[in-house]
């Protein structure tokens, strides 16, 4: 399949299953210590990011889509691209997934949309709402706030026993986000978790490369670990 653009044609190729354990990248662009965010995220898919989610919402249509299509071009073959929020954008450039907020387009109206391949991620904040994002079909579920984090003050966090009720409440995957980093992401995804959704921590970290390694290997290894205990 193909999409003809001003400039050429955008590929579009089958959609990558989810592999997991997946470390997600959410971006912030006025979060990255100065450095461009194209270059934020080349470094942290290189350390490990295996999906970036492209969430800049201050941004009219036109130029979310030229952001996106720089970031299509680094992580294609390389990281899933989700475009938070904007279908229309996330089509255009042949983005690999949306990720719809819990007030966004519902779950069953993307999936009626003609001509759309799109992964559809839904984040949640309870377990009604992951309830119903499964039922309507949604393949992946970011749930939080996990952790106090920065990126919303003053909010109380769902906290770990929200992960912990999802586990035992829907069957579709989810990743933590919220105020992980290398030290508690472990705890995370002993929580069935499976994998973790990140800003800061690899955003405002002097050396985006080596915080995604450094989370990347954490995740791996305690998945890894939580595989191997329910063995028989």
């Amino acid at each position: 399949m193909s999409l003809q653009g001003a400039k050429g044609v955008y590929k579009v190729s089958v959609i990558p299953p989810l592999d997991f354990p997946i470390l997600c990248m959410v971006t912030d662009r006025f979060g990255c210590a100065g450095r461009p965010l194209e270059d934020v995220v080349a470094q942290a898919v290189e350390g490990g990011v295996g999906m970036v989610q492209l969430r800049e919402r201050d941004l009219s249509a036109d130029a979310l889509f030229e952001l996106a299509k720089r970031i299509r071009e680094i992580t294609r073959g390389r990281a899933l691209l989700f475009v938070n929020d904007r279908v229309d954008v996330a089509l255009a450039v042949g983005a690999d997934g949306v990720q719809l907020p819990e007030s966004g387009l519902p779950v069953e109206a993307v999936r009626r949309m003609p001509g759309n391949w799109l992964l559809v991620g839904r984040s949640v904040h309870d377990v009604e709402g992951a309830v119903a994002a499964e039922n309507y079909g949604a393949d992946l579920l970011v749930a939080g706030s996990v952790f106090a984090t920065a990126s919303h003050p003053g909010r109380v966090p769902e906290g770990i026993e929200l992960l912990h009720e999802l586990s035992g409440s829907v069957g579709v995957p989810y990743l933590g986000i919220g105020g992980v980093t290398a030290e508690n992401v472990g705890v995370v995804m002993e929580a069935g978790a499976s994998g973790v959704a990140v800003i800061t921590a690899v955003t405002e970290s002097d050396d985006p490369r080596l915080a995604a390694h450094d989370l990347a290997g954490e995740i791996s290894r305690t998945w890894a670990a939580a595989k191997t205990s329910v063995r028989p």
